[in-house]
């Protein structure tokens, strides 16, 4: 038996599952102090299934608490920033077009440094000790210890990274680093800015995860506990305190694992209609079709592996205007259950247009009854209208595809979609993001600059494989069960040699909590 549970900003969704049987499900809602909300869910599910704590296997669990972290600006540490990469770059520095207010939250520490190597490993500059010794003294003057180290092409030689590290740790030995070429991918400034937030949340990741593995011990558990990534993918809860970044926009990932798991569609559109807003997505084989572009996270340019996905503002709390022509973005969010009309309050919102219409018997029901007929086919309209809008942006043609309906609020949702050639909702649908969490496996990603002049192409990838490889076992994968599942080669004319862009990912299943397989971990993280 495994459990996978969603933590929300709203609502905390839990599943009890045994081999491919979903046993028990529950939704509640999400408390302040994350634990309670977590023992509560949990606590549910095993009543419900006849389960105890010692029969779990493992705990997969997805959580919005790093990106809210980052977009709300708060329990952020303050970072030094130091680039390795001079002189090219003088004018770009770190954090060069971060908002004001966050780049004050993480206390706009940069620094830059003479040193690294481009694409084709030839040297930029040497190291400079003298400056080198500055720069550290400097920060531990100041008192920092969370520090991000970025270096010119390190996806391609991560050496001068690894050196600087060494030296950091001489002289502040209790710093708490992460090297960029870790946590992104070629591009220096996106790769940068995610090395600095994912440092900015260590010291709040380890509280988070603490908590929820407090909230698994008190009910007896003592299995291990998994959380899972932005690629549908899990990590194990040491692997989360370095990497807290690669969470990002994990739940609208695992409501698309969800959804292919409950339908059996591997090729489909995926809407997730939640309290505030509707996140769709795209399956692809299974998996989320990935952003090519740049993603903005909290208003900071970053290049992690995240799911395409279009969010717009509609949600059961969606506020509704007096004729039904407007609905959303403002949503009561959390405070459904206290302000919408159908639970005794004063805002009009798009759970009382559906129940109004006959489409859910949420709440109750006399108390939209004075709403107006055009108010409430309006309304119904304006819904339909936003979600077909919303879905043919993410198509890659004009053919109608399937969609799937999943979340709390796919309630609103009940006449057919211009864009759908069928709809489904498939049971257990309002709790689809946990179900996506629980059968989650666990990947690594590589990617190299190569030259297929100097090196085979079956070398190169042999070799980018391995790093992938060593990476998924670090977060927990079982190494027998690693397989290649995306190589992805880009040619790049303007560069010599026949140069191409490698990248590689991998995936495997949960390893067993064996002596050996977290010996075999521990050594790959270091």
């Amino acid at each position: 038996m495994h459990i996978g549970i969603d933590v929300g900003g709203t609502h905390t969704d839990a599943v009890l599952i045994a081999g491919d049987e979903i046993l028990a499900s529950t939704k509640s809602l999400t408390s302040a102090d994350i634990v309670t909300g977590v023992v509560n869910a949990l606590t549910k599910v095993l009543e419900d299934g006849a389960a105890t704590g010692v029969q779990i296997d493992a705990v997969m669990i997805g959580t919005t608490q790093f990106t809210n972290a980052v977009i709300e600006r708060r329990e952020l540490a303050e970072v030094a920033a130091i680039r390795i990469g001079l002189p090219s770059g003088d004018g770009l520095p770190p954090m060069v077009d971060w908002p004001a207010d966050i780049k004050a939250a993480v206390g706009n520490h940069a620094y830059m440094l003479p040193g690294g190597y481009l694409y084709d490993n030839w040297p930029l500059a040497k190291f400079d000790d003298g400056k080198i010794n500055d720069v550290l003294h400097d920060i531990k003057r100041k008192g920092l210890t969370h520090i991000s180290i970025a270096s010119a092409f390190s996806p391609m030689n991560p050496e001068p990274e690894i050196f600087l590290a060494k030296k950091v740790k001489e002289i502040i030995p209790d710093a708490r680093i992460t090297l960029s070429h870790n946590i992104g991918r070629l591009g220096i400034l996106e790769r940068e800015n995610a090395s600095i937030l994912n440092t900015a949340l260590l010291s709040f990741a380890d509280r988070v995860v603490d908590a929820f593995c407090l909230a698994i011990s008190k009910l007896g558990m003592q299995c291990p506990v998994f959380i899972s990534q932005n690629d549908g993918t899990l990590m194990n809860a040491n692997y989360v305190k370095k990497y807290p970044a690669l969470t990002f926009a994990s739940g609208p990932t695992n409501s698309l694992r969800g959804a292919f798991k409950l339908t059996g569609l591997s090729n489909a559109i995926v809407v997730d209609i939640g309290g505030t807003t509707s996140d769709i997505g795209v399956l692809q084989n299974g998996f989320p079709r990935e952003s090519s572009a740049i993603v903005d996270i909290g208003g900071v340019r970053t290049n992690f592996r995240m799911p395409d996905i279009n969010a717009i503002g509609l949600g059961g709390g969606s506020l509704v205007s007096s004729d039904g022509l407007t609905i959303g973005p403002q949503s009561v969010g959390h405070k459904l259950v206290d302000d919408s009309l159908v639970f005794g309050g004063d805002r009009l919102t798009a759970t009382d247009l559906i129940v109004a219409a006959g489409g859910s018997d949420i709440g109750d029901k006399t108390k939209v009854s004075h709403l107006s007929e055009a108010l409430v086919e309006n309304g119904k309209k304006t819904i339909t209208e936003m979600l077909d809008r919303a879905i043919d942006m993410m198509k890659l043609n004009s053919e109608p595809v399937p969609v799937i309906l999943v979340g709390g609020g796919a309630v609103l949702v009940h006449v057919q979609l211009s864009t759908a050639s069928e709809i489904l909702r498939p049971k257990h649908a309002e709790v689809a993001n946990a179900i996506g969490a629980s059968i989650a496996k666990i990947s690594g990603e590589s990617e190299k600059m190569v030259s297929y002049q100097n090196v085979s192409r079956e070398d190169a990838i042999a070799q980018v494989t391995q790093e992938a490889s060593k990476r998924a076992i670090a977060a927990g994968a079982s190494e027998k069960s690693i397989e290649t599942v995306d190589i992805e080669e880009t040619a790049i004319p303007y560069m010599d040699g026949s140069s191409t862009k490698l990248r590689i990912k991998v995936m495997g299943d949960v390893a067993a909590l064996s002596t050996e397989q977290n010996i075999k971990a521990q050594e790959y993280e270091s």
